[in-house]
């Protein structure tokens, strides 16, 4: 479905997987959605900013704008992809310490739908906090792309396996089947 016109913010965090964020660019840009990248400021160090500056036509943010600065365009949809462990944590408890998890911890009560694609080992799985931030994202009614058929982690060390397999169509799919305003 082309969402023509409608603007999806991909937030990025610091994962092995952000270096080919632009795949998820350009299959949104195929879809008709106008692209904002957020990265975490720790994503900075992972993703060609120059690059996506260029792919997008829109400067890449990672922190919040000086008051004299334009807004950016409103977000219709948020990706969150690669989404790391600290950054889904953070997310389902309301935290926002940054800019992308200001959006973030403000979406849901806007009624922007969100979709997250994790990329994390098998050991941050695991964890009883991570596994409580995933059942909380998700009884908020936020998906997270995590299990058989989705992302499935890996073992500690091993991320760069899974980078030619990590479903970024995936999330792209699962945002364009939220009706959006």
């Amino acid at each position: 479905m082309t969402r023509s016109g409608k603007v999806l913010y991909i937030i990025v965090c610091a994962a092995g997987a952000a270096v080919d964020v632009g795949r998820l660019v350009a299959y949104a840009q195929g879809e008709g959605w106008i692209v904002q990248i957020i990265a975490t400021p720790s994503a900075l160090d992972f993703i060609d900013v120059p690059e996506l500056e260029q792919q997008t036509g829109r400067p890449v943010r990672s922190q919040y704008r000086k008051p004299h600065e334009p807004r950016p365009p409103r977000a219709d949809a948020i990706i969150v992809a690669p989404a790391t462990y600290n950054t889904i944590n953070k997310f389902a408890q309301g935290i926002a310490d940054t800019y992308a998890l200001g959006l973030l911890a403000e979406a849901p009560g806007l009624g922007i739908p969100v979709v997250v694609l994790p990329f994390v080992n098998s050991a941050f799985a695991s964890r009883a906090p991570f596994r409580q931030s995933v059942a909380s994202l998700r009884a908020e009614g936020i998906p997270v792309l995590l299990g058989p058929g989705q992302f499935e982690p890996h073992p500690s060390g091993a991320g760069g396996d899974k980078l030619d397999t990590y479903p970024w169509a995936l999330a792209l799919k699962e945002i364009g089947q939220h009706r959006l305003r």
